[in-house]
């Protein structure tokens, strides 16, 4: 009798453990989708100005000879909202928990677009950019910081990478809808964003944040920890410095490119709106394979050492394009695009460098602060310009950017195969 009753159990268990895997498969699957589409809008909508820069301000009063420094002036707020937003949402994911920022900045980040379609003056626009760029933030940290924590230590680098590419997507969306008037535009990325909030319902909470949740000894959300340890602290400035030159190659080279290809001498008025739905479908492409390469290599640092340097190649070519063409531009854009389609290697270095106690804040952060990094370069870079001009100053910042990047590369250690279920002690440092 116990004989039967064991070999009947024996296809039951297997049975329930099959289920049970592909339950949690299926919540896999869902769980990076719903990251996907979050990055998607968080894209579409952080480029939809560079898109719609020139028609925006010009319909809100902007005299034309003040378009270049008054785009800057509300990039730079929306920029600055991303740094604000960076650190709030962090805090709140390693607080609160990961699906709350999820909910909370999407939220935040609609409402603000629906506004934005309705600005008539020039100091609205840049203050609704601003809460925008707050909304905007906990998009991709929560997102990766969910899916490293969820996916195996073999699969999250194909996990982040699939965020990435859907989500850099939204680039080439912003570019279409662009040309359906820029308050459509705006309207549209609202519509969007509540539309991801419902998709948001069935998402799950990240285990390893239930783990430690309940844990009243472990200090949670405490972005004072990555300043009281100086190791801590240098490793957290590191993985900021590694991402800047991406920015840059957007939020300059591309976003200015009408600028730039008058200084080379181009016939034709390049578009920034063309040119960021290149350089991002390029990022896209360049970011299949980085994850790629780095799953193959086994080394996320050498995947970085790589890219960082085909980005240079990549803008000396653009710097020297001479009488550059509408067609050539395209192609560059291009190729700049996937020289720095490194984003979500970067991000996911961040992820796996510190604890769950703070990596929301880490992993949220790092990205945003990145973005806000365009603040001081566009400080920086109009400096130059009036000494040096548009072309000389592009060499200028890429060179220095990217030396800057590879030292902070080498300071950090090979995260890959790393067990990310671990804390960071709120004194003490936790390598």
């Amino acid at each position: 009798m116990s004989e039967k009753i064991y070999y009947f159990r024996l296809p039951i268990i297997k049975f329930m453990t099959d289920v049970i895997s592909a339950k949690a498969k299926r919540n896999a699957i869902f769980l990076v989708l719903v990251a996907s589409l979050g990055y998607f809008v968080d894209i579409y909508d952080l480029l939809i100005f560079s898109i719609v820069r020139t028609k925006s301000l010009h319909d809100i009063g902007v005299a034309d000879a003040d378009l270049r420094l008054q785009g800057v002036f509300v990039i730079n707020m929306q920029m600055f909202g991303l740094l604000l937003g960076g650190i709030l949402w962090g805090v709140i994911g390693d607080k609160l928990g990961r699906i709350k920022v999820l909910f909370g900045s999407i939220l935040l980040y609609s409402l603000a677009n629906f506004a934005n379609g309705m600005v008539h003056d020039l100091n609205t626009y840049a203050l609704i950019r601003f809460i925008a760029g707050i909304g905007l933030a906990g998009e991709l940290g929560a997102g990766i910081t969910l899916v490293s924590e969820t996916l195996s230590k073999e699969r999250r680098g194909y996990g982040t990478t699939i965020i990435a590419v859907i989500g850099l997507f939204g680039a080439v969306a912003a570019n279409i809808v662009g040309t359906y008037g820029w308050r459509n535009a705006y309207f549209i990325g609202g519509g969007l964003g509540i539309v991801l909030l419902l998709l948001r319902i069935g998402t799950f909470e990240s285990g390893m944040f239930k783990n430690i949740a309940a844990a009243t000894e472990v200090s949670k959300g405490n972005i004072l920890m990555l300043f009281n340890n100086r190791k801590r602290f240098l490793k957290y400035l590191y993985c900021i410095l590694i991402g800047a030159p991406l920015w840059y190659v957007v939020g300059i080279l591309v976003t200015q490119s009408p600028e730039f290809g008058k200084a080379l001498g181009s016939t034709e008025t390049l578009s920034a709106g063309v040119g960021i739905q290149y350089t991002y479908i390029g990022i896209s492409i360049g970011g299949i394979f980085a994850g790629v390469l780095a799953q193959l290599t086994k080394s996320r640092k050498l995947t970085m050492m790589i890219f960082l340097l085909l980005s240079v190649v990549s803008v000396v070519c653009y710097l020297s394009a001479s009488g550059i063409t509408n067609e050539q531009f395209i192609w560059l854009c291009s190729f700049m695009g996937f020289a720095v389609g490194y984003w979500a290697t970067f991000v996911t270095i961040a992820a796996e460098q510190f604890g769950t106690n703070i990596r929301s804040t880490v992993t949220t952060t790092v990205p945003n602060f990145v973005r806000g990094s365009l603040i001081p370069i566009n400080y920086v870079f109009n400096l130059l310009v009036l000494r040096y001009g548009m072309i000389h100053s592009g060499y200028i910042m890429m060179f220095v950017l990217t030396a800057i990047s590879l030292f902070a590369l080498s300071q950090l250690k090979e995260s890959f195969s790393k067990d990310l279920d671990y804390v960071e002690d709120e004194k003490n440092f936790a390598s």
